[in-house]
């Protein structure tokens, strides 16, 4: 490790300390003087339960110091060769800030039997904490900047191996401040040749075989001079965002985990699916009425059409239900039209201007209508709000193995390819879509792709 890494790891303990200190001997002090963070408004009373500033600092002052200090730790701030983006970082100060205050509010309600000197104090005090923290934090960044742009702490790195090195990786070394790459070899003998000028940080293999002489070779030579090794595990390298690593037992395990869509983001996605579907339910129940009694009206019975899908895993059926917006013997005449369908470039079936479809299943069809029941797929957990949307079986036959790993997740009702061209969409783009959401999905994500859905169904995308 570079002694710039470890000067600027060890300075962040310092610049947490004075930051709690600073924040909670301002907010002292603004309590003290019946100020709030409102320029000219006075809305707080005299204070009468505030402490000595003497006691205040020896009693609470110092105490919370070793408190923020041991919550940082325990989330990881103060690894000396830090990992995350500076976005993470900021949240992980925050999450710590609000962890101080509850262990505050906790430790003087159960252990002191008392409320805190001030709620506004402690308001004040956990504003200024956070800001503080992070001010202090990116100023450290900004000064390692200045240094790697010096050359102090750069890293010197290699590749070598038979295969090339990925352009992903390529990109980052050569644009990373933190990094200087001096290129790839082909085997030791060119790491020996460079072994001492410049000094390397870092060698990289591209194709790393436990079995090979060479890659042992490899190892021995980086150990005994006292050379970072790394490698690149050549199975995932189209996948890297989903690599976790672990440990089974006391051996280190990389893991591939198909999508972030697991543990508690199952649970939360879950949750929001059943609650969701239940208040669009009920809140739209006598629309659904009004649609029932539009299609009974139009062509009688029956409402409702059941098609048979691929579920999540590409094992399940799930019954998908829709407002019935073709003739009844919709499927028996399919067949006769598939030389007219559209969808050449996949295992698709869609007709333009279909003429199976009634005329108040345009009208449903328009306005994506039909789709409200599968609201009732969704609270029982055949599908979900957001995610694929589910094919025929007949049509998933015909997928790839990489098509296949859409099923990684439960099928949706809206998905990033209805929202990115509905029906307009080649096959090929639709999965490209379909994978990238399995791949990176995120609360965010399902809340930004409904939130488009609504603009997909007004601007007529892909409307049939």
């Amino acid at each position: 490790m570079k002694r710039s890494e470890l000067l600027l790891g060890l300075l962040r303990l310092p610049v947490d300390a004075l930051a709690v200190m600073a924040s909670l001997l301002l907010a002292f002090r603004l309590r003290e003087a019946q100020m709030d963070l409102i320029p000219g408004v006075q809305l707080l009373e005299p204070a009468t339960t505030l402490p000595p500033l003497r006691l205040y600092t020896d009693s609470f002052v110092l105490p919370s110091m070793g408190a923020f200090l041991l919550l940082s730790a325990i989330l990881g701030l103060y690894a000396l060769r830090s990992t995350k983006s500076a976005w993470r970082e900021m949240g992980s100060v925050i999450v710590a800030s609000l962890l101080w205050l509850v262990g505050v509010v906790a430790w003087f309600f159960f252990v002191e039997k008392q409320l805190f000197y001030s709620r506004i104090l402690l308001f004040h005090a956990v504003f200024f904490l956070a800001v503080f923290s992070i001010v202090g934090r990116t100023t450290l960044v900004l000064l390692q900047r200045s240094m790697l742009r010096l050359g102090i702490g750069v890293r010197t790195v290699v590749s070598v191996g038979g295969h090339p090195i990925t352009v992903l990786a390529r990109h980052t070394l050569e644009h990373d401040a933190r990094y200087r790459y001096v290129g790839h070899l082909q085997d030791l003998a060119g790491i020996r040749r460079l072994a001492h000028a410049p000094v390397i940080d870092l060698v990289l293999q591209t194709d790393p075989n436990p079995d090979s002489e060479e890659t042992m070779q490899l190892i021995d030579f980086c150990r005994s001079h006292h050379i970072g090794y790394g490698f690149f595990p050549p199975v995932f390298s189209d996948v890297p965002h989903q690599l976790r690593i672990e440990r089974l037992g006391m051996l280190p395990m990389m893991r591939f985990q198909p999508t972030p869509l697991d543990g508690w983001g199952r649970i939360v996605k879950r949750a929001g699916d059943v609650v969701v579907s239940a208040v669009l339910l009920v809140l739209f129940s006598p629309l659904f009425l009004l649609l029932a009694l539009g299609v009974i009206l139009d062509s009688g019975w029956p409402v409702f059409f059941i098609s048979s899908r691929v579920g999540d895993f590409g094992r399940r059926r799930i019954p998908m239900l829709k407002f019935r917006s073709m003739v009844c013997d919709a499927e028996a005449r399919k067949q006769e039209l598939s030389h007219l369908s559209h969808r050449s470039d996949g295992p698709l079936f869609k007709v333009h201007c279909d003429p199976r479809v009634t005329r108040f299943g345009h009208f449903l069809r328009r306005w994506s209508l039909d789709e409200w029941p599968q609201l009732f797929n969704v609270l029982v957990g055949q599908m979900s709000l957001v995610g694929p949307r589910p094919h025929l079986p007949s049509e998933v036959e015909h997928y790839t193995s990489m098509q296949r790993r859409v099923f990684a997740v439960r099928p949706g009702m809206t998905g990033l390819a209805q929202v990115m061209g509905r029906s307009t969409l080649p096959f090929g783009e639709e999965v490209k879509y379909d994978l990238q959401y399995v791949e990176e999905w995120s609360p965010l994500l399902d809340l930004w792709i409904m939130w488009r859905t609504i603009f997909a169904v007004l601007k007529k995308d892909g409307a049939d």
